[in-house]
């Protein structure tokens, strides 16, 4: 297996270099990421595509969030990136064009002694594509009615990942 890098940035999202991803983690070391969050129209009102990361995913195995996210790789722009990780983690090809609608930095300690410190870039579409998930990638997904996920992270916030509020809050603030 190759390794992964990831893009360390500053605060202002400068780049500074590459760093291998699990220690980046480990390090907790701020580099670049992006969060995917398609949605749709419906006549009850409109949904949010979200999955349940798989059991043995590096860290936050179990949790729902937004319906991809991962790192850019060098060289790589946020929207090639997003399609690339869109097809790898939910089998979904046919969106190719994304909405950045808003960055923000996060740090978060997690599982497996892992910290996420990212400056994540929020991109959103409009779209009802067919999903084949890929098993190492997802466990579960469903399209949330906006109202019953504003409840659940209200109720149950341990249910989704240390990002996923602050995506959807962004989100929402995008309409």
């Amino acid at each position: 297996m190759s390794r992964e890098y990831v893009i360390l940035v500053n605060q202002d999202g400068e780049p500074r270099g590459l760093a291998e991803k699990m220690q980046a983690h480990r390090d907790g070391a701020l580099h670049l990421a992006f969060s995917v969050l398609l949605y749709r129209e419906t006549p009850s009102g409109r949904e949010f595509l979200l999955h349940q990361r798989a059991l043995g995913k590096y860290h936050s195995g179990g949790l729902w969030t937004n319906t991809c996210c991962s790192h850019p790789r060098e060289g790589e722009s946020l929207q090639q990136a997003a399609t690339r990780r869109l097809g790898e983690e939910m089998g979904i090809t046919s969106v190719r064009e994304f909405d950045e609608i808003a960055r923000f930095i996060y740090r978060a300690a997690l599982d497996n002694d892992l910290v996420e410190h990212e400056l994540d870039h929020v991109l959103v579409a409009h779209a009802d594509p067919a999903i084949v998930p890929n098993p190492n990638e997802v466990m579960a997904y469903r399209w949330w009615p906006e109202a019953e996920l504003s409840a659940r992270l209200t109720q149950t916030p341990e249910v989704f990942t240390a990002w996923f509020a602050e995506v959807f809050r962004r989100t929402l603030a995008s309409f």
